[in-house]
């Protein structure tokens, strides 16, 4: 039975009546309510926070109160947030936020994240802090919303831009900060006109690769809290004054590491897949490898070389990946018979390629068992085809890669939830998004970046993860990949402990030199000898206690 609803507007027509005749619009009564009101929002004690108080339902854990708090007391506001992957810096800046706007300091906010966490950014806002914020789109209306989420990629461009810039924000937060790091790039220097009270950066990666990088993100948070840039590097260039600087650096930035966390994380069970070429492939990598060797000396061919070394990388994901780079380098060197020539003999043992080996173990893998699974590969035609192939078995799966659109991004990622078995990924999939739904990882291609393999682990390896996490990363025997494999996994032990490494990685290797150097050790190297001998001196200096540590 419906209740019966009366609808009374008395108060209205008395409204009008206090409007006409001049009438006093509040009694003692009413300002004695007003006064309760306003007294019960006051924060008497700036020590402590009352966000907490207002969401009851929220899990906090101790290292994300101890973020908040110290942010609030002891940074003004003003820090970067460099937690290691999975533990929750989103809650961080969430609850930080929440704190200000609840003491009366912020109501004008601007967040600026990857497009791809536009959407993921909104909801949890609203959901977990009952914060409106809003996503802007197509017909963005910057002065009228308070709490904005959008892509730095959309808030540069004009006529965004200007609009954005002339606003008085209390609070910006940045989310994937490490690419602000060059002060050169479009998205440094737009950040740094926005006015801010208040500011977060968000990184995972820590800022500890150039003291250039560590100078210009800090100033985007301090100007003048380093020095002048001028002096600064000169500074600090000596070993002797790391130690301040590391001071300095500690006022303005907070890392929290799991194995500090104190909670009980779930293990990374990982298992190293070998796989054997059939015939066909092991013809096809060699006719590859030969025309490596064939043309590393001549000056003509030099810079086809290195696009040698990625069609090596490419032969050992899929033909199709092979193809395209192949088609592309027939084109480029039409008018080099002698060239030309190698190139379509190769093309010709490509055509005789009618299995793909590690396919085939995916299948095997995942064949039988309703589990969701991730892959990860580096090549968008591998992409493609695998999607065909595991379809072809009926395997249902969801593509997901940089391209597409952020409204496509969230649709694939609700598809993979709720319909599809597997998720097939390029390495945009290894940038925020939150899967913990799903505790099974296949690394099909391995990345010569250590930063892009804790990306990809993170994904599925965080917070709300209720599984032990399965990784499996696959090497075709007797090839590059079983040297970065021999080198990424077993010499440094990166893949099982990756997170506690990073840092000291990064001290000795920005995140494309480690990739550099791999690749003139492959490249100018005549045997598998002289590639071991090179990868293991490598090693050492990664990670110099790598030789005390048992082989996996």
């Amino acid at each position: 039975m419906k209740p019966d609803i009366h609808f009374d507007d008395e108060w209205a027509d008395d409204f009008i009546n206090c409007l006409e005749n001049n009438r006093d619009l509040g009694t003692w009564s009413k300002f004695k309510m007003a006064y309760e009101a306003g007294r019960q929002r006051l924060v008497s004690d700036f020590y402590g926070l009352e966000a907490p108080k207002h969401l009851p339902d929220l899990t906090i854990y101790p290292h994300q109160y101890e973020t908040a708090r110290t942010v609030i007391e002891k940074m003004n506001g003003k820090a970067v947030l460099a937690d290691e992957v999975g533990l929750g810096k989103t809650i961080e800046a969430g609850l930080i936020l929440k704190e200000y706007m609840i003491r009366g300091l912020v109501k004008k906010v601007l967040i600026l994240v990857p497009a791809s966490l536009v959407t993921q950014w909104c909801r949890e806002l609203n959901e977990k802090f009952f914060i409106p914020a809003v996503e802007q789109r197509k017909k963005p209306a910057w002065e009228n919303i308070d709490v904005t989420v959008t892509s730095i990629d959309t808030a540069k461009r004009e006529p965004h831009a200007s609009v954005i810039q002339n606003i008085d924000y209390d609070f910006i937060i940045v989310d994937e900060a490490h690419k602000l790091k060059n002060k050169q790039t479009k998205n440094y220097q737009f950040v740094r006109t926005l006015k801010k009270k208040f500011c977060l950066l968000l990184t995972a990666t820590p800022v500890q690769n150039k003291l250039s990088e560590v100078f210009h993100l800090i100033t985007l948070l301090k100007p003048g809290h380093l020095g002048a840039e001028a002096g600064f590097e000169k500074k600090y260039k000596e070993g002797a004054a790391h130690e301040q600087l590391n001071e300095l650096i500690q006022k303005v930035m907070i890392r929290n590491r799991r194995s500090d966390s104190g909670m009980d994380w779930p293990k990374r069970i990982i298992e190293t897949v070998k796989i054997h070429f059939t015939e066909e492939e092991r013809r096809l990598y060699d006719a590859v490898c030969n025309i490596k060797h064939k043309w590393r000396g001549s000056m003509e061919t030099q810079g086809l070389s290195f696009t040698v070394l990625t069609l090596q990388r490419e032969v050992c994901s899929s033909r199709e990946a092979a193809f395209v780079t192949l088609r592309n380098l027939v084109e480029q060197y039409q008018e080099n018979k002698e060239v030309t020539e190698e190139l379509n003999n190769i093309l010709n043992v490509l055509n005789e390629v009618q299995q793909n080996s590690k396919a085939e173990k995916v299948l095997s893998l995942i064949k039988g068992s309703d589990e969701k699974v991730i892959i990860f590969t580096e090549y968008r035609a591998t992409q493609l085809y695998l999607q065909w192939f595991l379809g072809q078995h009926g395997i249902r799966s969801v593509p997901f890669r940089g391209g597409f659109k952020r409204s496509k991004k969230d649709w694939m990622k609700q598809l993979f939830q709720n319909n599809a078995q597997v998720l097939i990924a390029t390495e945009a999939g290894g940038e925020g998004i939150n899967l913990q739904f799903c505790h099974k990882m296949i690394n099909y291609d391995l990345p010569w970046n250590p930063m892009r393999i804790e990306q990809r682990i993170g994904r599925i390896h965080r917070l709300g993860q209720e599984h032990d996490v399965e990784i499996y990363n696959f090497a075709i025997d007797g090839t590059i990949e079983d040297h970065i494999l021999n080198l990424l996994y077993k010499k440094i032990g990166l893949f099982e402990g990756v997170i506690g490494k990073l840092d000291a990685i990064l001290e000795n290797f920005s995140e494309n030199q480690l990739e550099d150097h791999v690749s003139r050790i492959l490249l100018n190297s005549d045997t598998d000898g002289e590639i071991r001998v090179k990868m293991d001196n490598l090693s050492s200096i990664i990670a110099p206690d790598s030789s005390e540590r048992m082989s996996l």
